[in-house]
């Protein structure tokens, strides 16, 4: 019991430890050059990966959900491939629009694209 709770703890400081040190503490008067980075240490830095894309393109689509309706939208917007649902969606939407003719049927289509 004594080296679980010894080993939880030490894992524990270890933790916060190195939280604190992936924080770079920034010097009060650094140079005008030093502080501009070199196009080579940022170019890493602002490429995303496919999941992170996909991430932050769900973010923005879910503003202004809460709770499970939110957390139901991320769900299936970051299992599902952008072109299926597009191609559902264009689906629903046409036989929605069935009926309409000329600007009204555009403008449906635009509206209902946009959901």
């Amino acid at each position: 019991m004594r080296h679980t709770i010894s080993i939880t703890a030490l894992g524990f400081a270890l933790v916060c430890g190195s939280a604190f040190a992936a924080d770079p503490v920034k010097p009060a008067a650094a140079a005008p050059a030093a502080a501009a980075p070199t196009p080579a240490a940022s170019a890493p830095a602002a490429e995303k990966t496919a999941q992170q894309s996909k991430m932050a393109t769900c973010n923005k689509e879910a503003e202004g959900k809460k709770g499970d309706e939110r957390k139901a939208f991320m769900k299936d917007c970051l299992s599902a491939s952008k072109q299926e649902k597009q191609q559902n969606k264009m689906k629903t939407c046409n036989a929605d629009a069935a009926g309409k003719k000329g600007d009204e049927r555009k403008a449906f289509m635009s509206e209902c694209l946009k959901k």
